[in-house]
């Protein structure tokens, strides 16, 4: 399926009551210039997805469909059992609810065939009306190289496209930051990796997603204790302990962010985290 290439991808789509969103985030992989790709859709609710995405008018061979088999599993599993059915050389997770632009795996495929993994820049958009909220680096041309201290920086979801035998599956005990997790661990097992400074990944902040929950705050604050109790005891599968000290001091300014974050949402502030960000970076001097 890779036509000989060597860098054929594959990506996969934990799906849960993703019907509203699914269609626009397939229909970014039929756009991709680059066409040695399958999608594994992981239905997490029980729903048939083929079905749907066929009434919408979108059917392709390269499209593959399985299920958790459960509803409500968490991404964590349904990435796994996506993983499980995923066939070509490299691995890229895309939320339901987000898109690629159509350079991106073309740009990131053979980085991270080479490299061993590529991340790019993403796109902060507000689902309701697509309007730009903000980017996670000052977009720019070319490519940058991303370490651990680089990523553990960032509060913005990142999708590192990973060569197959360096991804370490994804942990279904972390529920709300495993994408976090997830990415230390790559780069624990590679050191650094190209970072292609073009915004190529989507992320949708949408009405009703986990991040923009209501009780999104404290989700998040017994996600990175459960995180920090997991690195003190059995570290997470994270061999470097330098690393591994570094993400809990990284969990605990997270913590403190969430905290006012909060703070923020309960004096009516703001709606969701990405809001606060941008709502803190205003408020910066200078």
């Amino acid at each position: 399926m890779d036509g000989g290439s060597g860098d054929g991808v594959s990506v996969i789509i934990p799906a849960y009551r993703a019907q509203g969103t699914i269609a626009r985030a397939v229909s970014s992989l039929l756009a991709q210039s680059f066409p040695h790709w399958e999608a594994v859709v992981v239905s997490d609710d029980g729903a048939d997805y083929r079905t749907l995405l066929a009434a919408a008018g979108i059917a392709d061979s390269r499209l593959t469909f399985t299920g958790t088999g459960r509803v409500g599993s968490g991404a964590p599993a349904a990435r796994n059992a996506g993983l499980r059915c995923a066939r070509l050389p490299l691995i890229a997770p895309l939320d339901a609810d987000d898109r690629f632009e159509p350079d991106r795996l073309a740009r990131l495929a053979l980085l991270a065939a080479a490299q061993g993994a590529a991340a790019d820049n993403v796109a902060v958009v507000r689902d309701g009306d697509g309007s730009p909220l903000s980017t996670l680096f000052p977009p720019g041309a070319g490519t940058a190289t991303l370490d651990a201290a680089g990523f553990l920086d960032t509060s913005v979801p990142m999708f590192f496209v990973v060569r197959r035998d360096l991804v370490p599956g994804w942990e279904e005990g972390v529920d709300f930051c495993d994408d976090v997790v997830f990415n230390v661990q790559v780069l624990d097992r590679l050191g650094r990796l190209p970072l292609v400074l073009e915004p190529l990944y989507e992320y949708r902040q949408r009405e009703g997603s986990i991040t923009c929950s209501a009780d999104s705050g404290a989700r998040a604050d017994l996600c990175y204790r459960h995180v920090l109790e997991r690195l003190a005891g059995d570290g997470l599968r994270i061999a470097d302990a330098a690393l591994r000290r570094r993400f809990a001091t990284a969990l605990d300014a997270k913590r403190a962010l969430n905290a006012a974050y909060m703070a923020a949402q309960a004096a009516g502030r703001c709606v969701n985290f990405q809001e606060f960000l941008a709502l803190r970076e205003n408020s910066l001097p200078g």
